[in-house]
C-alpha cells in the first residue's frame, strides 16, 4: 500500500500510514482522501509545482482538477530505492582502503578525497590509524611527494 504523506516541505512516500504524524503534516492513500484534505489553493499549488517534469501553474484554477492531476502525478512517480541496511563507508575507512593500495596515498590525495584539511589527514595517519588503531603506517619519498602505506605486520 502507497501511503503519502503531505508535509510543509514536500510529499513522501511510505509503504504504510504512519502510527502517529507530525503536526502539519497529512497522510493520503488514495484520491479521494487527497480531496478530502484540508489543503488551501495556495498549498495544492505548492506541492504540484515542486512535482519533478511538471509544467508549473501560477493559478489553482480548477480545484477538483488539479487534484486529479496531482493524484495522477504523485502515483507515477517512481518507487523510491529502499534504504539499505549496510552501514555506508566513513571518510576513516576510505583512507584505509587508499593506504593499503600497493601504491599509497600521499597527503594531498587524501585530502583531495575526503575534503579534511592537510592538518586533520596527518593527524589521522598519527593519532587515530597508529595510536588508537595499532596499525603501522610507513612512508618513503617517492617521485610524487612523500607517500604513505598501511605495512602489513609480518607473519610469524
Amino acid at each position: 500500500m502507497r501511503v503519502y504523506i503531505i508535509a510543509s516541505d514536500g510529499i513522501m512516500l511510505c509503504r504504510e500510514a504512519p502510527a502517529t504524524g507530525n503536526e502539519g503534516e497529512i497522510s493520503v492513500a488514495s484520491n479521494e482522501e487527497l480531496h478530502a484534505a484540508p489543503l488551501s489553493g495556495t498549498r495544492l499549488l505548492a506541492l504540484w509545482n515542486a512535482l519533478p517534469g511538471v509544467e508549473k501553474r501560477r493559478k489553482v484554477g480548477d480545484r477538483e482538477s488539479l487534484i486529479d492531476q496531482l493524484w495522477s502525478a504523485i502515483e507515477a512517480l517512481p518507487e523510491p530505492e529502499p534504504q539499505s541496511e549496510a552501514k555506508r563507508p566513513s571518510k576513516q575507512d576510505a583512507v584505509m582502503a587508499m593506504l593499503r593500495r600497493p601504491e599509497g596515498a600521499t597527503v594531498d590525495e587524501v585530502v583531495r578525497a575526503t575534503g579534511w584539511q592537510r592538518h586533520t589527514v596527518r593527524g589521522v595517519f598519527s593519532g587515530t590509524l597508529k595510536k588508537k588503531l595499532g596499525l603501522i603506517v610507513a612512508s618513503a619519498k617517492e617521485k610524487r611527494g612523500r607517500v604513505y602505506r598501511i605495512a602489513e605486520p609480518a607473519s610469524a
